[in-house]
């Protein structure tokens, strides 16, 4: 009898230890996916505060067309309103709706470098090619920090779909986290 008491005891401290550690390993997955979610916002934010630059060059170079110009200044009011998503509570809806902004924002600036085509003296500026080499860069962070975080995604997403640890998860309420599914062209 006492034996048996001493191998239940053990069962349910080794049971116990092993949920503790789950629990910890799903809440270290979710700190992960929030860091990656910042880094994603940082990077966004990044390119949001160039657009003024890129509209102040390019008017000191032109007679700059106006509506083009409306155009990205809209797209990035609209980028900005929509940084307000949260991964935790985020649907896959609202992901997505985060990401045309975004791409509406990439379309515009896009539209903008396009049309300074029509302007050598822009072109050849040292402050628009400062502005072109950081607006690159900043595409190139915006495609890494987007790769990172759906990483982060999936493996959290992982972690709380696998057995055993979906028993944990679901008891503590741990939910799937949606990904980037862009098919960003700028």
């Amino acid at each position: 009898m006492r034996k048996t008491l001493w191998v239940l005891l053990g069962i349910v401290a080794a049971v116990l230890l092993w949920s503790i550690v789950k629990y910890n390993s799903f809440i270290k997955k979710e700190e992960t996916i929030d860091n990656a979610w910042s880094q994603v916002e940082n990077v966004y934010q990044r390119r949001m505060d160039l657009i003024p630059s890129l509209i102040a060059i390019v008017q000191s170079y032109t007679d700059y067309e106006q509506q083009t110009l409306i155009e990205t200044v809209e797209a990035r009011a609209q980028q900005a309103s929509a940084l307000t998503v949260n991964p935790e509570t985020a649907s896959d809806g609202q992901l997505t709706g985060f990401d045309q902004a975004q791409q509406q924002l990439g379309i515009a600036v896009n539209d903008v470098i396009v049309s300074i085509e029509n302007y050598p003296d822009l072109k050849a500026a040292e402050s628009y090619q400062t502005f072109l080499a950081q607006y690159a860069g900043c595409e190139n962070r915006i495609f890494v920090e987007r790769g990172r975080y759906n990483q982060a995604a999936l493996d959290y997403n992982s972690a709380i779909r696998r057995f055993p640890g979906n028993i944990i998860a679901n008891q503590f309420g741990f939910e799937k986290r949606p990904y980037f599914e862009s098919d960003t062209q700028n």
